[in-house]
């Protein structure tokens, strides 16, 4: 049994919407504890609406690809496109960790390569896995970040 961290992300429609459907399908039956939604800047350079966030941490069997597989699976049925490189997106899921696995499969890359670099990413991650995040990497984290509260309460 793997503890597995993802991380969705949505800027267009109904975001609270498509956070939830993007839980359901990448949660799957497995066990799992959500994160607070956070309303976050984008990062990428693109001008676009703000981000709400939020990291999802599963108990799966699953490995990386299978956790992959899901992700695809949750943006294809958010009818996800990809015109834009960091561009607006009704949803984005990252597979942020696999347990203590790693994977350099250029298209599952395990941890995320840049997990520590977004706060929009670390706020979250903390939140339900402090032992994973330490201070100095928090305060290094770049964009800004603001609890908006459950996504249930958001609904």
């Amino acid at each position: 049994m793997h503890r597995a961290y993802l991380s969705l992300g949505s800027n267009m429609g109904d975001r609270g919407a498509y956070l939830a459907r993007g839980l359901e399908l990448v949660v799957e039956s497995d066990a799992s504890r959500v994160s607070r939604v956070y309303e976050t800047e984008p990062v990428g350079g693109v001008s676009q609406d703000d981000f709400w966030n939020l990291v999802v941490e599963v108990m799966t069997t699953d490995g990386p690809r299978a956790l992959l597989e899901r992700a695809r699976h949750a943006e294809r049925d958010a009818l996800r496109t990809r015109e834009v490189r960091w561009g607006p997106r009704t949803l984005d899921v990252d597979v942020l960790l696999v347990g203590e696995m790693v994977s350099d499969d250029p298209e599952i890359l395990v941890p995320h390569p840049r997990l520590y670099e977004r706060a929009f990413v670390l706020v979250p991650l903390a939140e339900l896995a402090p032992d994973l995040v330490s201070e100095e990497q928090l305060a290094g984290a770049r964009g800004r970040v603001v609890a908006l509260g459950t996504l249930e309460s958001l609904r």
